[in-house]
């Protein structure tokens, strides 16, 4: 299997399986002499963990991080940063009837294709838990960028059909309730329609939002590293997303020249656009404005209904699956969108560096 490395200068590494012994990574690319704040990095793990409210996963895991290499007294070294998170939590039994039969919406299939075998314990690597080794590495990376005032937030704009509507909000607000949503009417009616839909064995899906804002003009490398296209790939990249906008997104396509264009301006000693339909990126680059993206993720693929399927040997079989799984994954994929909105914009920043004398 290739393509477990992300990003050129900045770059992590991963490993590991949903029911492995443990998931990890080695960052590679991290300067020496920056102070990590340990405990952040473990916050920001406790943030995507499974089994901390009645609208997640069940499982319990710990997901307390161990670092091997690359930090010496809570600074790194400019080594590589080996790290591990073991998982304790596993019931693999619950997996064994799915041994032979192709799950609906999942990787089941297509890995078995691609491979001739597969890990069926959890989804093996195909597991949203891969993500844990992004949110180390993503948390070192906003350390970085933070000296450099920049700064990364994501919040649940959308469960379902039930939009965020405020838009006077304090991002911060976020984490003061189960769902990531900074409006707090608004998560109270997303966590109800969550609830009922778990109640009928059902799930859904939802937008997140983030705003990435304090970085530079100039962050991207053109013309097939443009900034808005790593950051796609990036997002898509993250379990159960379909789609992602930046800006103004899929409306730009309804919008005449003279709505979408972003007139410039100087304002307090910088050149600034008024309007931010760019979403922050111009040409592939930044332009000194928020970044705005928004990823959208669909529902869940395990559900409690049952459904129709086939095995290996392409036989019909009514499938109701087993195991532990969200109704809703976009309330424990917000701190995972900030991650690899942190890795791309650290990655950009360390390569910006050699752009021009």
């Amino acid at each position: 299997m290739a393509s477990n490395t992300f990003g050129r200068l900045f770059r992590l590494t991963s490993y590991g399986e949903s029911h492995g012994h443990s998931i990890g990574g080695i960052i590679d690319g991290c300067p020496s002499g920056l102070k990590i704040d340990l405990e952040a990095v473990q916050l920001a793990l406790d943030r995507r963990k499974p089994g901390t409210s009645e609208i997640t996963s069940p499982r319990k895991e710990s997901d307390e991080v161990e670092f091997m290499s690359g930090i010496f007294e809570n600074t790194s070294t400019g080594t590589p940063i080996a790290f591990l998170v073991k998982n304790r939590d596993a019931r693999s039994q619950d997996y064994d009837e799915l041994k032979k039969l192709y799950r609906p919406s999942h990787a089941d299939f297509s890995y078995d294709a691609k491979y001739g075998f597969r890990d069926h314990r959890g989804g093996g690597r195909s597991s949203a838990r891969e993500t844990v080794s992004r949110i180390v590495a993503g948390e070192i990376g906003r350390q970085m960028l933070e000296p450099h005032g920049v700064s990364i937030a994501a919040y649940v704009s959308a469960v379902g059909d039930i939009e965020m509507r405020k838009i006077d909000i304090d991002l911060n607000e976020r984490w003061q309730n189960e769902i990531r949503c900074p409006d707090a009417e608004s998560a109270t009616k997303m966590r109800e329609l969550i609830e009922s839909l778990k109640a009928e064995g059902d799930s859904v899906g939802g937008v997140i939002s983030c705003v990435v804002s304090g970085l530079p003009p100039g962050l991207g490398e053109p013309v097939f590293d443009k900034f808005n296209a790593r950051l796609a790939a990036a997002m898509m990249s993250i379990n159960a997303v379909k789609a992602v906008e930046i800006g103004s997104g899929v409306n730009a396509s309804k919008m005449k020249g003279s709505e979408h264009n972003d007139e410039f301006e100087e304002r307090d000693g910088l050149i600034r656009t008024r309007t931010n339909n760019s979403g922050g990126i111009q040409g592939g680059l930044t332009n000194g404005e928020n970044v705005l993206i928004k990823v959208h993720f669909k529902p869940v693929a395990t559900i409690g209904k049952n459904q129709q399927t086939v095995g290996q040997d392409s036989k019909a079989v009514e499938l109701k699956a087993k195991g532990r799984h969200d109704p809703c994954v976009v309330p424990r994929a917000v701190p995972i969108v900030e991650a690899m909105a942190a890795l791309v914009s650290t990655d950009f920043m360390l390569l910006n560096r050699s752009a021009k004398l």
